[in-house]
């Protein structure tokens, strides 16, 4: 049985989610000193990692805040920083991971759709045609 290769292998999921996990305990301490992210509230929702798990990225999203842009950068900034804490909490690892921040636009899409589906147009089409019942 042939795998296919766009999907994350076992052992990328398990490693992303303790990524994840050592992450958002770093996080939520509050050890960065960066004013781009005083007063900031983190959510780390994803880790993926690249098949040889030396690359981890981070898709974040910052509770009430719009300028995720100007948040990314600190924490790209910050990320030689956040690997050295993050560093004891996954010292089973061969190679400690590159953290690349992004994003997470997947609940603006979660919006979008839900948006999509209340639409008078899209209520019609998914309305019971009259000759059904």
């Amino acid at each position: 049985m042939t795998r296919d290769r766009t999907m994350p292998s076992q052992r990328q999921l398990r490693v992303g989610e303790q990524v994840r996990h050592a992450l958002t305990e770093i996080l939520q301490r509050g050890d960065l000193r960066d004013p781009a992210l005083e007063g900031v509230v983190l959510s780390v929702n994803e880790v993926r990692m690249s098949p040889d798990l030396k690359i981890a990225t981070v898709y974040v999203t910052a509770l009430g805040r719009d300028d995720m842009d100007r948040i990314v950068k600190a924490l790209a900034a910050n990320a030689k920083f956040i690997r050295g804490r993050v560093a004891p909490a996954l010292r089973q690892m061969k190679y400690m991971p590159q953290f690349r921040f992004r994003a997470d636009t997947s609940f603006d899409n979660f919006s979008r759709i839900d948006e999509l589906l209340r639409s008078p147009e899209v209520a019609r089409d998914l309305g019971h045609d009259e000759g059904d019942e």
